[in-house]
């Protein structure tokens, strides 16, 4: 016999890889659908992270909006802690974030904690 492959051997990796391929699309087409779900079921929430930084390994700084106000939350290991808050769509002014930054701190070296909340 010749090397190479047979009739009956292309057949059956062709159709092989036509069913992975549909194996592949039937799973994306769930996937959109369970992505979908999702969305319209967190719709109805009124508490949203906007955006948060990593500011050490265990820490970080997030901003949420609650209702119609924004929330600056510390968040460590242990604890949550807000830092600041403000009406949606009114962003801070930076002397009113200085304020309470120096709030924080002065608050954070009376208790000798050496986290950020």
């Amino acid at each position: 016999m010749a090397p190479g492959f047979a009739g009956a051997d292309l057949f059956r990796m062709l159709g092989s890889f036509a069913l992975v391929l549909a194996l592949m699309a039937a799973l994306l087409w769930a996937l959109r659908r369970l992505q979908s779900r999702m969305n319209s079921q967190n719709a109805g929430r009124r508490l949203h992270i906007v955006e948060s930084v990593s500011v050490g390994p265990r820490q970080k700084i997030a901003l949420l909006r609650v209702g119609d106000r924004e929330v600056m939350v510390g968040i460590t290991a242990s604890q949550i802690t807000a830092l600041a808050q403000w009406p949606e769509g009114a962003p801070p002014t930076t002397s009113s974030l200085q304020s309470e930054l120096s709030q924080l701190s002065a608050s954070l070296s009376a208790n000798g904690d050496a986290h950020v909340a």
